[in-house]
């Protein structure tokens, strides 16, 4: 039995009472919800329900404007967000003049190297065998996604936070984030997935947590 099995394991996320609002003006909340090790939960809602701005609260880079956000039963700070969670957003977060390379090697500089794992074989994995040099200003957006997508095989993060993750991606693309989401809850980490839901095909069935603006 996984610990998202049980029932009585603590989450991994658990935000309470949480709701932001944004000059004056409620963008989202307040939600109760949790995510369990080993758990993918799409976050699903139509443009304006809040679903960037829920991750950029719960990544730290927003604070709340109320309610509590607890990773593995802790009060979420930024040090120990740095470690455990990792965010990939619309914008890619690369340095267009580094090579993919050379922004994986910062990336995990900061926040750690994942254990049986390289940046040419995290490159290699996402169908990027061959660009590990090119600067990175000149890779498609489709492209830049997939770098993005070998940060999040690097780094040791047990928590991930992906924004439309689908975007920008063909089929294959698409595939390729289900088959690292499904590695990710295999591992015992657990992933918070924005989706419209058109591209939402993870095997089995994934849990959903609807968004919608507050009233």
């Amino acid at each position: 039995m996984t610990k998202a099995e049980t029932d009585n394991s603590i989450p991994l996320l658990e935000a309470r009472g949480l709701a932001y609002t944004r000059n004056d003006e409620p963008i989202f909340g307040p939600l109760d919800f949790s995510l369990r090790a080993g758990e993918v939960v799409l976050v699903e809602g139509d443009n304006g329900s809040g679903k960037t701005t829920l991750l950029k609260v719960l990544s730290g880079l927003l604070d709340p404007s109320m309610g509590s956000i607890r990773l593995n039963g802790e009060a979420l700070t930024l040090a120990r967000l740095s470690h455990q969670v990792a965010l990939l957003g619309h914008l890619p977060g690369l340095k267009s003049d580094l090579s993919p390379l050379e922004n994986l090697d910062f990336a995990i500089g900061v926040f750690g190297l994942r254990g049986g794992i390289t940046t040419r074989l995290a490159l290699s994995s996402v169908g990027l065998e061959g660009y590990e040099d090119v600067p990175t200003r000149m890779l498609s957006a489709g492209q830049k996604k997939r770098v993005g997508l070998a940060r999040l095989l690097l780094v040791p993060a047990a928590l991930w936070l992906l924004d439309e993750p689908y975007a920008n991606l063909d089929r294959e693309g698409i595939d390729l984030v289900n088959r690292l989401l499904d590695a990710q809850a295999r591992r015992g980490g657990a992933a918070l997935v924005t989706s419209h839901g058109a591209y939402a095909f993870t095997s089995g069935t994934p849990r959903r947590l609807p968004l919608r603006p507050p009233a």
